[in-house]
């Protein structure tokens, strides 16, 4: 197809005006009964220990997942947090390690001979199943309806690190789009099965990870969850950044696309969370958000151990820190981007655009 210079300067106004009139219709945090969330460490529970205490096989359909004390934050999850704050019931499908799909980037975990389970081979078909599940005695598992039901997907940190795009570790042939095209996919299953309202959260500012950080920001030369990293770091901190960035523009515009200009999901209400922006005031102005007794910490980590993850010792005022450790943030860190999640859904965030 050609497109003639007329069509392409409609679209353009069309895409123009669809960021212009980003509106917030139909969001009220007390109308969420049910919040369904996806994505890898940022947000999963235990789910991942399942796996790996089970030999590798799945939670059958109807699991009912534990509260996860002790997550990748330190402690609760944002996800937890946020269905506390909402007095909502949480089905949490995020699976620590996981892509949104192994067919771009097939991260292999050797505690359970498989590659992590990720977003599209194994956390929507789960939840899928579990929404048509009924027990034996004919109760519904999944409770949630399509004007009660938020659903979140939190995913890239892995798709983005380290033995994945970072190092060239995809697919051949496969590309950022890719991961892009699995992210809007998962909408288009879940809009498919019943959901209505969705929030997609966008890449964190990886670059500011300790993992991945300059020098004078902090970064490592080397962790245990990237023990092989090498001696540019600062290269490595400027590609992530540049990844992240180009992601995340990629993200605001295609949503307005799907929603205003190509009307992929009709009634469907959908939420782009600039947590990447969040984080980054948390990172620029920590003593409005970090209130542990210790001085506010926004380079170091709570949770300090050697490249083989041993010898580990953890920090005091841990409410003082923005990183857990060299790849998560902190559990106070959490409650903040659980607290503006919140007001996502309340329709009026600064931390958000709004289509639909």
């Amino acid at each position: 197809m050609r497109w003639s210079s007329s069509s392409i300067a409609l679209l353009a106004v069309n895409l123009a005006s669809a960021i212009a009139h980003a509106r917030d219709g139909g969001w009220n945090v007390k109308n969420f009964k049910s919040l369904v969330t996806f994505g890898d460490s940022y947000t999963d529970e235990n789910r991942l220990g399942y796996f790996i205490n089970h030999n590798g096989s799945a939670p059958p359909v109807g699991w009912e997942q534990p509260v996860g004390l002790k997550t990748a934050s330190g402690g609760l999850s944002w996800a937890r947090y946020s269905a506390l704050y909402t007095n909502s019931t949480l089905y949490n499908y995020a699976v620590s390690g996981a892509v949104c799909s192994n067919k771009v980037i097939p991260r292999w975990l050797s505690a359970i001979n498989a590659p992590f389970p990720d977003i599209a081979g194994y956390e929507l078909p789960a939840f899928v199943a579990d929404s048509n599940y009924r027990s034996p005695n004919g109760t519904k598992f999944f409770k949630g309806t399509a004007r009660d039901t938020v659903y979140a997907i939190w995913i890239g940190t892995n798709d983005l690190g380290n033995n994945a795009f970072l190092t060239d570790a995809q697919l051949p042939g496969k590309t950022l789009k890719d991961y892009v095209d699995c992210v809007y996919e998962t909408i288009d299953t879940l809009y498919k099965n019943g959901g209505r309202y969705f929030v997609l959260l966008n890449l964190a500012p990886l670059q500011l990870l300790p993992q991945y950080a300059t020098p004078e920001n902090g970064g490592l030369a080397s962790t245990k969850f990237y023990p092989d990293k090498g001696s540019n770091i600062t290269e490595i901190s400027w590609r992530m950044y540049e990844s992240v960035a180009t992601v995340n523009e990629v993200f605001k515009y295609r949503t307005a696309v799907e929603v205003e200009v190509n009307e992929t999901w009709e009634d469907a209400k959908v939420a782009v969370y600039d947590v990447n922006a969040l984080i980054t005031d948390i990172w620029t102005n920590p003593k409005e958000y970090l209130n542990g007794t210790a001085p506010p910490n926004v380079t170091g980590v709570i949770n300090q151990c050697d490249t083989q993850g041993n010898n580990c010792k953890e920090a005091s005022s841990k409410d003082s820190y923005l990183w857990y450790d060299e790849l998560h943030p902190s559990e106070q860190a959490d409650r903040v981007i659980a607290r503006e999640f919140v007001g996502v859904l309340g329709g009026r965030s600064k931390w958000a655009k709004y289509w639909g």
